[in-house]
């Protein structure tokens, strides 16, 4: 009966370190960092999310995929794009994760120093310089003023973003 009893024991602590192993490996897959805690995450993967990131001195929301906290208790958002398999980060995923940032600022009270960008096959960390919150706000201004235009113009050349965009139809600008 002990024999019995120690072999369960045994098998129980196997099946739990394996599936440890299991659940970090299924999350170093989503790009997420092994060693940090989940604080936020729209994917629906652990929980539900009640309601977006929100800064009323920005007037700006969003819903970044995860927010984590690093063992020194550092906010870092989080961006999957898992179609992605570009060999650089786009900069429009760079921005958004920027937006990301000052949203993460703005809710927890203290500056990212970076964020991370997971496409299918890498992951991309990316810096928060004063450079990148620059040309952030600047983007933000145009896409304000662009609010009130009578006309905005087509901001790119490529004709898959053209296909598959909302506004198609009514634009006189269309590539294909």
């Amino acid at each position: 009966m002990e024999i019995l009893l120690i072999l369960v024991v045994v098998l129980a602590l196997i099946g739990a370190v394996l599936l440890r192993a299991l659940g970090r490996s299924e999350r170093a897959a989503t790009g997420l960092p092994i060693d940090a805690r989940l604080v936020y995450s729209d994917t629906g993967a652990w929980r539900r999310v009640d309601k977006a990131l929100f800064s009323q001195r920005y007037r700006l929301t969003g819903k970044p995929d995860y927010v984590v906290a690093d063992k020194a208790g550092a906010m870092i958002p989080i961006e999957v794009k898992p179609n992605r398999t570009d060999a650089q980060a786009r900069d429009s995923d760079v921005m958004q994760l920027m937006a990301y940032g000052i949203l993460v600022e703005e809710t927890y009270g203290a500056r990212p120093e970076y964020g991370l960008l997971k496409y299918r096959d890498q992951v991309f960390q990316i810096e928060f310089t004063e450079e990148l919150r620059g040309e952030f706000f600047a983007i933000l201004e145009e896409m304000r003023a662009a609010r009130n235009a009578e006309n905005v113009h087509r901001s790119h050349n490529d004709p898959t973003r053209c296909r598959y965009c909302g506004y198609r139809d009514e634009c006189e600008e269309k590539l294909i």
